[in-house]
Parts: C-alpha cells; sequence; structure tokens
C-alpha cells in the first residue's frame, strides 16, 4: 500500500474516531464510514490489518489522555516517555513505544550511565504486524521449548 493512501486512509479514520462514541462504534462500522468517504474498499484483506493499526492506536492514545488527565496513571514509563510493560530482569524490559507514527514493541537490554537507565542495541523491537505474528505462534514457541526440556531431563 502507497505511503499517501496510508497517510489518507489514517486521517479520515482518525477523523471518524473523533466524531463517534467510540464506546459503542465498532470496526466494521469505521470501515464502513471510512469507505463511502474514501470510495474504497476497506473491508478488504489489504486494509483490514491497517484499519485495525489505526484504531488501536487512536485508542490506546485516548486511554492514555484519559489516565494522564484523571491523574490516575499507575503505569510505568522510562526516561524516553515509553511504557513499559514488564521487567524481565535487572537490565531486561518490554516497552511500547511511538517510533515515527509506528506502534513498536521493544524487547531490550538496558544500561546506565551518568544515573539513567539507557537502552543498548542488543533487543529487537517489532512492529504490531510482527508482534501479532509472534503471539499468535506463542503455543508453537512454547511446544517447542517443552520438547527440548524433555530432551535434556
Amino acid at each position: 500500500m502507497e505511503q499517501k493512501l496510508k497517510i489518507r486512509i489514517e486521517q479520515v479514520i482518525r477523523q471518524i474516531l473523533e466524531d463517534s462514541d467510540i464506546n459503542s462504534t465498532t470496526e466494521h462500522q469505521i470501515r464502513k464510514a471510512a469507505s463511502q468517504k474514501l470510495d474504497l474498499d476497506l473491508n478488504k484483506s489489504e486494509y483490514k490489518a491497517f484499519v485495525r493499526h489505526v484504531v488501536n492506536t487512536f485508542l490506546e492514545e485516548q486511554q492514555t489522555k484519559e489516565e494522564q488527565a484523571s491523574g490516575s496513571n499507575d503505569k510505568e514509563y522510562d526516561d524516553d516517555g515509553d511504557l513499559v510493560v514488564c521487567r524481565l530482569s535487572d537490565k531486561r524490559r518490554v516497552t511500547i513505544q511511538d517510533f515515527r507514527g509506528t506502534t513498536l514493541v521493544s524487547i531490550r537490554e538496558y544500561y546506565k550511565k551518568d544515573g539513567k537507565e539507557l537502552p543498548s542495541s542488543k533487543g529487537i523491537s517489532l512492529k504490531e504486524e510482527q508482534w501479532s505474528i509472534l503471539k499468535k505462534n506463542i503455543p508453537a514457541i512454547d511446544k517447542a521449548v517443552q520438547k527440548m526440556e524433555d530432551r535434556v531431563k
């Protein structure tokens, strides 16, 4: 999909979301309204994942804004403002970050310098589509790990 088209689709979807009751509007309704405005069938599989990504990003942004406004933000953020989902060890953590408009799941090692914890180059950042593929394959990974552990025993 062309970058210009992606930008246009995102603008239209975000406008629809801003004008809608996001508590009762479905993703299908959003795709339908955007399809009419763009004169493009967004129900095709090539567009569905992108529309879902835009909707999810918008909803996450709204939730963050609400939490910040209410002051009930018990989530941890690092020095760069990235959401720390969990700490895997003293030096490793999973964060959610926005990089040039793309949401990334980052699994990375950190080091301390001048009292700050900084990300190292050791790690991986996954786009939403890549994260979805990994997440879907977790049962197969678990099964493979279990087989290896059984062989070692």
